[in-house]
């Protein structure tokens, strides 16, 4: 049984359990530890017209501020979606007293669980909760199910400069390219490359090697530019094989029968490969 919630009459009592009411949309504030900064237009259009054809189907998830007042929890895509769909109350399971950790934490997962967060808007919702609610990166990683070094690598690529974050996501570049412009330690340098990347449209690979190309302009002379050059493609390109080496061979474990799987992750001092044999 849905309540609706009545208005402007303020409500003190503390629920002990989440409860699921008709409140007034105009009384629900946002969630602050909400990690999406960007919301796409059309996207929340077609779940507006969704929302006007069929209802909602899934409540949000507020808690109790007092004098008629909510917070939102979860679910403000489709708190935004009502709104356009010219909806005056909506759907809502009320929670009791919750803890602001807690709050960030919901916001967090719900959002890694729907439409894909940003990866610097992943990365702060990270160091928001560390920082601001005592959170350490083994227990994200725990309450996250993922390993510590994901979170490590999340949080690294934060130490890029503002006006390079920016450019990253305007030019729609991957995490993997921003992990690589990190070893520039010129912003000036960083932005060019970005720039460049855009319009060349530049795998993660060759961003790599014109990262070490600049570094070479930057922090050496000519002549030490020049000697290390064909060693660090000897070392580019003995390692492309090796991994290729790897994949062929696995294609000939699968072909005979066994199930397997391959995973590359590029941490900041290797690449870590994992090699799964399933027995089933």
């Amino acid at each position: 049984m849905i309540k609706l919630a009545r208005q402007p009459r303020p409500d003190t009592r503390e629920l002990s359990c989440p409860e699921l009411m008709m409140i007034p949309i105009d009384c629900i504030r946002r969630n602050p530890y909400q990690p999406r900064k960007r919301f796409r237009e059309d996207t929340l259009t077609d779940l507006a017209n969704s929302i006007s054809q069929i209802g909602l189907i899934q409540p949000i998830t507020v808690r109790k501020c007092g004098d008629g007042l909510y917070e939102l929890v979860a679910g403000e895509r489709r708190l935004r979606a009502s709104r356009m769909a010219g909806l005056s109350h909506i759907k809502a399971v009320v929670m009791g007293a919750v803890q602001d950790r807690d709050i960030a934490m919901v916001a967090l997962i719900e959002n890694l669980q729907r439409e894909n967060l940003h990866f610097f808007e992943e990365a702060e919702a990270y160091q928001s909760l560390i920082r601001d609610h005592g959170f350490t990166q083994e227990e994200l990683a725990r309450r996250l199910s993922k390993n510590q070094s994901t979170i490590a690598n999340k949080l690294r690529i934060l130490r890029l400069p503002p006006e390079v974050k920016e450019a990253i996501t305007k030019s729609c570049l991957t995490e993997r390219h921003a992990r690589s412009l990190l070893r520039l330690h010129n912003e000036e340098a960083q932005l060019k490359l970005v720039e460049k990347i855009r319009k060349e449209a530049i795998s993660v690979k060759e961003t790599e090697q014109l990262v070490e190309e600049e570094l070479q302009k930057i922090y050496g002379d000519e002549k030490t530019a020049e000697k290390p050059r064909p060693r660090v493609i000897q070392m580019r390109c003995n390692y492309a094989i090796y991994v290729n080496t790897i994949k062929q061979t696995l294609k000939k474990i699968s072909a005979n029968g066994v199930k397997t799987c391959f995973d590359e992750e590029d941490r900041e001092d290797c690449t870590v490969l994992t090699i799964k044999l399933l027995k089933k």
